[in-house]
């Protein structure tokens, strides 16, 4: 019973330490047409991933504006929400939109102001830029990335 005990509290432990270890969850934000702005900051050696950025009704589309805090600085527009009530009214013949990423690097200041009779919807993460970098990054992808596994066994080559 002691052993059993024993490899619970070990198993938890380990668990718990996973946890930790990889604990930087996305984050998702509401914004309705009344609410205030969502203003994230992006400190230096840091950097805002928005995988997830729609809006449905209004009028008017919501925006992810950029202001870079550095000595450059400068706004932009990087990123407009895609609509996701195509149904009805005189969008209804328009095809699905796609979803777009962003990736944000620091320093910067990230606002999404609401939109007047909208319900915008973002999902995102700051992460810590390892190993840092000097320069401003903003990198759009309309579609998913492949990413590569790594073998555990190296392939070998033929040489002449």
């Amino acid at each position: 019973m002691k052993i059993f005990a024993a490899r619970c509290l070990i198993a938890l432990v380990i668990l718990a330490a996973a946890t930790f270890a990889f604990a930087n969850p996305f984050k998702s934000r509401i914004i309705t047409g009344t609410s205030s702005s969502l203003v994230i900051t992006v400190p230096d050696d840091h950097f805002l991933k928005i995988t997830n950025f729609s809006q449905e009704g209004g009028t008017d589309r919501g925006v992810v504006a950029v202001t870079f805090t550095d000595e450059g600085g400068g706004t932009a527009n990087v990123l407009t929400a895609t609509r996701i009530d195509l149904s009805n009214g005189a969008n209804s013949q328009n095809p699905p939109e796609i979803s777009n990423r962003v990736i944000i690097a620091g320093p910067a200041q990230v606002t999404v102001a609401p939109v007047t009779g909208a319900t915008l919807f973002i999902s995102y993460r700051k992460e810590s830029n390892e190993g840092g970098g000097g320069s401003n990054i903003v990198s759009v992808s309309p579609t998913p990335g492949a990413t590569a596994t790594p073998s555990i066994f190296p392939i070998p080559t033929p040489t002449p």
